[in-house]
């Protein structure tokens, strides 16, 4: 397998930016298109003429916004440049995608559901969130009453980084099996169902759960004061129409990584496509 290899990254933000440099930096052809914020080293390409030539294209992550629009620019344009059979790498992979690239006989591969890149993301995404809470409560971390909802991947992480900076930490979870975990840890263990009447203890609530965990019953439950900060992804954990009717302090924190720590983010998603490619034998 080539160590070389002519990559074009193409559309996305800041993180793509910075994927595009560490590319480059590691001795890889960069072309990007349509994607603003690289310094010197990887080519500005005026068009997609070459891009067929690629070993891989690389799209951003999401690579579909709202409503199933795509993120990168003209991507209809993007993938009737392609050849068939070319390596096509994009993040958070929707229907309408995986069916132009199948009409034109792509080897499309996600990497946002890769696990290696899922466990990497969730470190900055808790920095990100305790970045927000120091920034938002008006007590430290140190002593407040957290109560973290979910103890997955970044349940976990987040609960262990609250811990260490001396935060007193609940986790609410539906699986026995993560209440066990979170005893184990010394955490506070509460069931997610049985949340309701409970919830007035806690300075902060942290959501990673992407269903309707808090709706506008439980945040009435809520202490005055206390900040709520959902790390969920679409559609979220939080009714936010209701946290603004009662004045509950609410913030849909989403693609962290890509705020609080670019330059990270990019390395996750590199060091994903080498794991990529060499699967792949690109």
């Amino acid at each position: 397998m080539r160590h070389e290899r002519n990559v074009w990254v193409v559309g996305g933000d800041m993180r793509q930016a910075k994927l595009a440099e560490l590319l480059f930096d590691d001795g890889h052809t960069v072309h990007t298109w349509a994607l603003e914020g690289t310094e010197k080293g990887p080519v500005r390409a005026p068009d997609l003429g070459e891009a067929a030539l690629a070993d891989c294209v690389i799209l951003p992550l999401p690579a579909a916004g709202e409503g199933g629009r795509l993120n990168a620019p003209l991507l209809t344009q993007v993938l009737d440049a392609l050849r068939p059979s070319q390596v096509v790498c994009a993040g958070k992979v929707g229907r309408e995608l995986l069916d132009q690239a199948k009409e034109r006989g792509l080897r499309l591969v996600d990497y946002f559901t890769r696990e290696e890149l899922a466990v990497a993301n969730a470190v900055p995404t808790a920095e990100g969130a305790i970045q927000i809470a120091m920034e938002e409560l008006p007590v430290t971390i140190h002593g407040a009453q957290v109560l973290v909802l979910g103890f997955g991947r970044l349940g976990k992480l987040l609960a262990h980084r609250l811990n260490a900076l001396g935060a007193r930490v609940s986790v609410a979870a539906r699986k026995w099996a993560d209440l066990a975990w979170a005893e184990a840890y010394g955490y506070g263990a509460e069931q997610i169902e049985r949340l309701d009447g409970y919830l007035c203890g806690y300075d902060l609530v942290v959501n990673t759960v992407p269903v309707r965990v808090l709706d506008a019953e439980r945040l009435a439950d809520l202490r005055p004061g206390c900040l709520v900060i959902d790390l969920a992804s679409k559609p979220g954990g939080v009714d936010f129409e209701a946290a603004v009717r009662q004045g509950v302090r609410a913030i849909w924190a989403l693609s962290l990584p890509g705020k609080v720590a670019p330059v990270t983010s990019g390395k996750i998603i590199r060091d994903t496509i080498y794991n990529i490619w060499n699967e792949l034998g690109v």
